[in-house]
């Protein structure tokens, strides 16, 4: 059973010692009386049990779980991108010499921390000829494959100390919410799709996406104000019963989109769990239908508006067939207007969509249950998501009344950039520490201060826990991969405890890096391989025909598209001339260099990639910028023409600057920052940016002039270190 280890061992033991596997999350393990170890390396094949190989797992949220056989293929392509292991896999009755070997036990040996058999718990048996992993059904066999690979990343030999484990998670719902926020800032599926690769390396199970909302709204805007307010509902359909619902088409999730979402997600043993918000938070449909408002709070639905359910059905309707959860989310969050209605609005959905769809539903904890004569509560097989006391407490009002809930509670909560209350990234000492009485937290902690307001531990009401991480002050606030840099560091340790293991801070240290640089299916550091410090450095005088020679010794040659001239080592660049590289973009800390000279003012672009676009002005201004997730950020300053400029990007951290000079050697430095907020709320001046490098394409739209000695190098400029650092 998971709960009945030994404590844990000092970090100064090898990584595999009897009592358990260091890793994250950390897994019970017995040494076998037999010595030795067996290697990874000596594996010949992955055998998939023949009698099991199209076996799905039933039990879990997705609606669309991967066969045995399908979990085995991604996990020998995982071999091979992580260990560089190429292992074929095959079907088979029993293991072999020198296999792993894949198969399905009996379920019920794996118990959660309530107590019941739960299909994702597993076992691994490492003997001197191989190993057998036996799953309680093909996602727990899945989650044994990340504790192979973890294991195989963290002996540089690749060997496995021969004995046992056996393990299960304690909750059955692990991840992270609202990472992403999509609402008030949009996330191209890509990168959603890389953060379910990211959670499902540490056996978290549950992404949660908030498809609709907007920021804040001053209740004193004029009514035209709020009809043109930022808000957004991402999933775009064509169908005529919700046309004009989504107005930004351009950042919208459309079904192809939503459904490779899941399908990849799913492949990873991760479920998308949708949300759509309402009846608070609702703004993105009363600018659709103003007649469904409150007339008191534009932003909240009137529920005793006739059309305002029948609405709300509607676009459920329409949405569910995308969705391959068993549970959806209806928000229903921060409603300030009549009890009643609300609980009436709640269970409606919940029948609604239970009875036409056979879905479960989530709401967020607002109004507590009462036992008033003749007034309805909530359905007690609607689930309750915790997030803050001062809307309930989720052991006495809510889990004492025979309700479900997910531990969400706002000591988990991140706000990207800023936040008057709350961080922005996960603290890591209350994962380790965030226990009443100094220990780690878990899932069935909700108050890390009272411990009169935490179930017991085997509780069979705590479903798991999700952190959240909201974009309170909407789309510029952050770049698309601020939103991972603020759960990077914990959300792994959080996985430790979410699945209940017994990682200590400092072992989490030890081992964090080596794992997240070992990440199948991801790339969300965005690194770049290179023998050396430098990436890529085109001269242009070594081009032959079409092929810019990368002189930096990796072979990232470019191609010159179009029109294209070198003259003096100098490219020079026209309408229609463009270079393509075989990179897309470099993540933080890097140094992007080049020389241009520029001919006319025409906004244009100098560099794009798959995440940043570098321009010299666009519309009617000049000002160099970056745009990034759909936001320009603008310098003051402008290139001068007809006359080359040295320029430096420096990206440090969690900053970006634009370092220029000319012929007499004097510097300036431009950082590009965000002011966030909006004339609803204050304004929060000067935030820093964190912004990929764009190394896709050099050129390429209306720019006139010339470039040369671009260079892009990992790490910044020592020369500017330290003065940059210090304004951070």
């Amino acid at each position: 059973m998971r709960f009945s280890l030994i404590p844990a061992v000092s970090v100064l033991l090898p990584l595999q010692c009897s009592a358990r596997w260091l890793g994250i999350p950390t897994v019970p393990f017995e040494v076998s009386n037999a010595t030795g170890t067996f290697s990874l390396k000596s594996v010949k094949s992955i055998v998939v049990d023949s009698k099991y190989q199209n076996t799905v797992n039933t039990d879990g949220e997705t609606l669309i779980p991967p066969t045995l056989k399908s979990f085995a293929t991604t996990f020998g392509e995982d071999l091979a991108s992580v260990l560089d292991l190429k292992v074929p896999v095959v079907t088979g009755e029993a293991a072999g010499k020198n296999t792993i070997f894949l198969t399905i036990g009996n379920s019920s040996a794996y118990l959660d921390a309530a107590g019941r058999p739960t299909s994702e718990g597993y076992s691994i048996d490492v003997t001197s000829h191989g190993i057998v992993i036996t799953g309680a059904s093909p996602l727990g066999t899945w989650w044994a494959t990340r504790t192979i690979l973890q294991q195989g990343v963290l002996d540089s030999g690749m060997k496995l100390t021969l004995g046992s484990a056996s393990d299960a998670p304690g909750w059955g719902i692990r991840g992270t919410f609202s990472q992403l926020d999509v609402g008030r800032h949009y996330y191209p599926p890509e990168f959603l799709i890389e953060m379910c690769s990211y959670l499902s390396f540490f056996k978290q199970n549950t992404f949660h996406i908030h498809l609709s909302d907007s920021p804040s709204v001053n209740p004193d805007l004029t009514m035209e104000e709020k009809l043109n307010f930022y808000s957004a509902f991402r999933p775009y359909s064509f169908d005529p019963a919700v046309e004009g619902l989504n107005h930004r088409p351009n950042e919208s999730y459309y079904q192809e989109d939503f459904e490779n979402l899941q399908q990849k997600c799913a492949a990873r043993g991760v479920t998308i769990i949708p949300e759509i918000e309402a009846p608070g938070h609702a703004i993105v449909i009363t600018q659709w239908k103003p007649e469904l408002a409150l007339s008191t709070d534009f932003t909240l639905l009137n529920i005793s508006e006739p059309e305002t359910i029948p609405t709300m059905e509607t676009i459920w309707s329409t949405f569910l067939p995308w969705f391959h959860s068993k549970t959806v989310h209806l928000g229903a969050d921060e409603y300030t207007a009549g009890v009643a209605d609300y609980n009436d609005y709640v269970n409606t959905m919940y029948e609604y969509i239970g009875q036409k769809f056979d879905k479960s539903v989530r709401i967020w904890g607002t109004f507590v249950p009462n036992d008033i004569a003749n007034e309805t509560n909530i359905n007690t097989n609607v689930s309750i998501q915790h997030w803050e006391y001062f809307e309930a407490n989720p052991y006495w009002d809510f889990i004492k009344n025979g309700y479900s809930v997910l531990n969400s509670d706002d000591q988990f909560y991140v706000v990207a950039k800023w936040s008057g209350s709350y961080p922005q990234k996960l603290n890591i000492t209350r994962i380790f520490h965030g226990a009443p009485d100094g220990g780690p937290t878990a899932p069935y902690i909700f108050d890390k201060f009272n411990a009169t307001n935490n179930p017991p531990k085997d509780s069979p009401y705590v479903l798991g826990q999700l952190p959240a991480l909201w974009n309170d002050f909407g789309p510029n606030s952050t770049s698309v991969i601020e939103a991972y840099w603020a759960l990077r560091e914990g959300l792994p340790g959080l996985g430790d405890k979410q699945w209940g293991g017994d990682l200590l801070m400092d072992e989490y240290y030890e081992i964090l890096e080596t794992l997240i640089a070992a990440i199948p299916g991801q790339n969300l550091d965005r690194k770049i391989p290179s023998k050396t410090s430098t990436i890529l450095s085109y001269d242009f005088s070594s081009s032959q025909g079409n092929t810019v020679k990368d002189k930096s010794g990796n072979g990232y040659n470019g191609k010159l598209i179009g029109d294209c001239s070198v003259k003096n080592s100098a490219l020079t660049l026209k309408p229609g001339c463009s270079v393509s590289t075989p990179l897309t973009s470099k993540g933080r800390n890097y140094t992007l260099s080049f020389s241009i000279n520029p001919t006319t003012s025409t906004p244009s672009t100098l560099f794009s990639g798959s995440a940043s676009t570098l321009r010299a002005g666009n519309g009617t201004i000049p000002n160099i910028m970056f745009i990034t997730g759909g936001s320009p950020y603008i310098l003051n300053y402008t290139l001068p023409l007809h006359t080359w400029t040295d320029v430096k990007i420096v990206s440090i951290a969690n900053a970006t600057y634009f370092v220029t000079s000319s012929g007499n050697g004097t510097e300036t430095v431009n950082e590009f920052t965000t002011t966030i907020g909006d004339y609803s709320n204050s304004f929060i001046w000067g935030n820093p940016m964190s912004i990929e490098a764009p190394i896709a394409s050099i050129g390429g739209d209306l720019f006139e002039g010339s470039i040369r000695g671009v260079e892009l190098v990992d790490g910044a400029d020592e020369k500017y270190a330290g003065s940059l650092t210090s304004a951070l």
